[in-house]
C-alpha cells in the first residue's frame, strides 16, 4: 500500500508541476506578444522614427535625361534640411515621459502625485525645466537629460514639463 500510495502522490505531484511550467512557458509567451505589440506601436507613432524611414526609402539617385528640363535635380539647398519640431506637452508625455512618471520609476515622481511634485514646483518653473532639459541626479532617483531623448527640442521638452505640472494643479 505505501509503494502505490508513493507513486499516486509522485504522479499527482508531477502533473501539476506539468501544469505550472506550462501556465509559466504561456505567461512568457503571452508578454512577449504584448510587449512586441506595444513596442511596435509606440515605435510606429514615433514622429523621428517616421522621419528616419522616409529617409532610408528614399531614392539614392535621379536620372538626368539630355534635352529635357532636369530642373528637379537641382541639388536643394543646405536650408532645406528637415527642422526640428517643436511637439505639444500632451504628445511628449505620451511618447517619453510616460514610460517613467506614469509608475514612478527610477524614482520619477508619478504624474499627477501632489505631495511628491509639491517640493519640486516650491523650486520654480526655471528649475524644473533646467533639470528637464539637462538631466537631474537627486536622492529619490534619476531623470535623463531630456527624458532620454536628446533629438527633442528644448521647447519640446519645455511644453511636456508644463503639461506634467498641469495635471498636479
Amino acid at each position: 500500500m505505501s509503494a502505490e500510495h508513493d507513486r499516486k502522490f509522485f504522479d499527482t505531484f508531477m502533473l501539476i508541476l506539468g501544469i505550472l511550467a506550462a501556465i509559466t512557458i504561456g505567461l512568457m509567451l503571452l508578454a512577449g506578444v504584448i510587449s512586441d505589440r506595444t513596442a511596435k506601436q509606440f515605435r510606429a507613432e514615433d514622429p523621428l522614427n517616421q522621419r528616419e524611414t522616409l529617409a532610408r526609402i528614399a531614392p539614392v539617385a535621379k536620372v538626368a535625361v539630355a534635352g529635357q528640363d532636369n530642373t528637379a535635380l537641382a541639388v536643394p539647398a543646405a536650408a532645406a534640411t528637415t527642422a526640428a519640431v517643436d511637439l505639444p506637452g500632451e504628445e511628449v508625455y505620451a511618447q517619453i515621459c510616460s514610460a517613467c512618471h506614469t509608475a514612478g520609476v527610477a524614482g520619477a515622481p508619478k504624474s499627477g502625485d501632489k505631495a511628491a511634485w509639491g517640493p519640486r514646483l516650491a523650486q520654480g518653473a526655471d528649475t524644473l525645466n533646467k533639470h528637464a532639459l539637462e538631466g537631474f541626479q537627486g536622492k529619490a532617483g534619476y531623470m535623463p537629460p531630456k527624458g532620454g531623448r536628446t533629438d527633442l527640442t528644448d521647447q519640446s521638452v519645455i511644453n511636456a514639463v508644463e503639461h506634467m505640472v498641469s495635471l498636479v494643479k
